[in-house]
């Protein structure tokens, strides 16, 4: 079983994030479950999301305190939140920054693989709003293969139909493309 957390901001679609990639993985004929993480949280604060992915049926339904993936759709965070806390070892962490994969592991620390993206550029360019998820889940496709591309592209489509889909399926294409991965 693989464990994702989702660490962002109320407003920035981290448990759409989450959803989707549970939908990604059940399209693909996998189990998996998302689980929104609520408690006072308004816009701009500090939020989390968790999803698991397995082949076999999932019975646990807690929340993830040691992932096999960090997921982090603010880069502000890295510098308020834990985000490497419990992360298993050889795991790996996502991140939106404008940081190189090396530049990134030395802030946070942690011993894993690497992988970030321009979230935010590629939002604001495809979205025209600073929602980071759908960016992030093309970053996630890549640096862990646990899902394919099309698959998180079908299952914004049907989240999303119409135009907003359309812009999602391309947010998470050329995040896909853009995404820098270091070591694993």
């Amino acid at each position: 079983m693989m464990e994702i957390r989702v660490h962002g901001r109320g407003g920035q679609g981290s448990v759409t994030a989450s959803e989707l990639m549970a939908v990604a993985a059940i399209n693909e004929g996998k189990y998996a479950q998302a689980i929104p993480s609520f408690g006072p949280e308004r816009r701009g604060a500090p939020v989390v999301a968790f999803t698991r992915v397995s082949d076999d049926k999932i019975w646990e339904r807690t929340a993830i305190y040691n992932p096999d993936v960090v997921v982090i759709l603010d880069p502000s965070l890295i510098r308020v939140v834990n985000v490497a806390g419990g992360l298993k070892e050889g795991g790996t962490i996502i991140a939106n920054t404008k940081l190189t994969p090396e530049e990134l592991q030395k802030q946070v620390g942690a011993k894993a693989k690497y992988a970030v993206v321009d979230a935010t550029t590629i939002a604001l360019k495809e979205l025209g709003a600073p929602i980071f998820n759908t960016p992030m889940l093309g970053a996630f496709a890549k640096a862990t293969g646990l899902v394919k591309l099309e698959s998180l592209i079908h299952a914004a489509k049907e989240k999303f139909p119409g135009g907003a889909g359309e812009r999602n399926a391309r947010a998470i294409e050329r995040a896909y493309k853009e995404t820098r991965v270091m070591g694993g």
